[in-house]
């Protein structure tokens, strides 16, 4: 009886030893299998900068941040004082220059030259006094009679009677003459540089109202209203929803399965878990300053880390920058 029963209870022992073993190699094959790890990336976007050539004062914001905006949307009005008072001067330099060419094409017209006549008679009658003037204050000057500074003051005015003679003479000469080709060139080329003088403080003016280029986001406003901005400084970023991706910091053991073009289903935690395919773009490595240093001397090795870029296979309402995307079940 004794002997039947240490039988018994050696078979149990024998039992229980073999479930354990059996669960122990379970348990090791568990644990043997590949493990699997979670990948946390995160949606990026491209972004405009929008500057201008103009600089001013920021008289109005017109959107503010966080703002959708579309392609041609007005953004910010910038004003200043000192183009618009080259602009006034520009325009005015363009003026007198149509009327000067308008003088040249008018030619050997009857009362053109009547005129010049005119300011030619007068020059020489004034030319006239002023040499008699001349003359007579010379005269007593030898003697004494009058101070140097009248002699001076007499011989100018009489060089400058002489000059304004000559000049009104040319002017005649010129309109009984008719314009030269050169100088109907000249008057031209005048009116084309006035011209070109408008139209660039009017290129300056036009980025008085900065738009949208593309349609986005206003992810950043830098300068308040009232404030002074330079030429070509940053107004505002606009964040381009429609170039919208993924960026992963992988492991290179993991690049085996990360392939260009590879499709792979990601999660996102922020749209209740919405499953969406991305296809990957983009793998560049990251640098030694991204490397995995092993441990130990010996066992393992260094491991370099590469940004890997996914892009979603078809527009996904709601993602925005910033928001997080999960892949998970990649074999290491």
């Amino acid at each position: 009886m004794n002997r039947h029963k240490e039988k018994t209870i050696y078979s149990a022992l024998l039992l229980i030893i073999i479930l354990i073993l059996l669960i122990t190699a379970i348990v090791g094959l568990l644990l043997l299998r590949p493990a699997h790890t979670m990948l946390q990336g995160q949606v990026e976007a491209d972004q405009i900068r929008i500057s201008g050539i103009l600089g001013g004062r920021v008289m109005q914001l017109m959107v503010e941040e966080g703002e959708k905006v579309m392609a041609g949307d007005t953004l910010v009005h910038i004003h200043s004082s000192l183009v618009e008072a080259q602009l006034t001067s520009a325009s005015a330099l363009r003026k007198v220059a149509q009327a000067e060419n308008e003088l040249v094409d008018a030619g050997t017209r009857k009362e053109v030259v009547q005129s010049a006549y005119y300011m030619l008679l007068q020059a020489q009658a004034a030319l006239s006094v002023a040499e008699k003037s001349y003359k007579r204050v010379h005269t007593l000057y030898d003697k004494g009679v009058v101070s140097a500074q009248k002699y001076d003051e007499t011989l100018a005015a009489y060089e400058m009677a002489q000059a304004a003679e000559s000049a009104a003479r040319s002017q005649y000469e010129m309109a009984r003459n008719g314009a030269r080709y050169e100088e109907r060139s000249a008057s031209q080329a005048m009116l084309q540089a006035a011209d070109g003088g408008v139209a660039e403080v009017e290129s300056l003016l036009e980025d008085a109202l900065l738009t949208s280029p593309r349609s986005g986001i206003v992810s950043e406003i830098f300068p308040l209203e009232g404030e002074l901005v330079t030429l070509g400084a940053p107004i505002m970023n606009i964040l381009l929803l429609d170039e919208i991706w993924v960026s992963f910091n992988v492991r290179e053991e993991l690049l085996q399965h990360l392939t260009l073009g590879s499709c792979h289903e990601t999660v996102i935690p922020a749209l209740g878990g919405e499953k969406v395919m991305m296809r990957v773009f983009y793998i560049k490595d990251m640098g030694t300053y991204a490397v995995w240093r092993a441990t130990r001397v010996g066992s393992g090795y260094d491991a370099r880390t590469f940004n890997v870029r996914m892009r979603p296979e078809h527009p996904i309402e709601g993602l925005l920058p910033g928001m997080s995307v999960l892949l998970d079940g990649v074999a290491l």
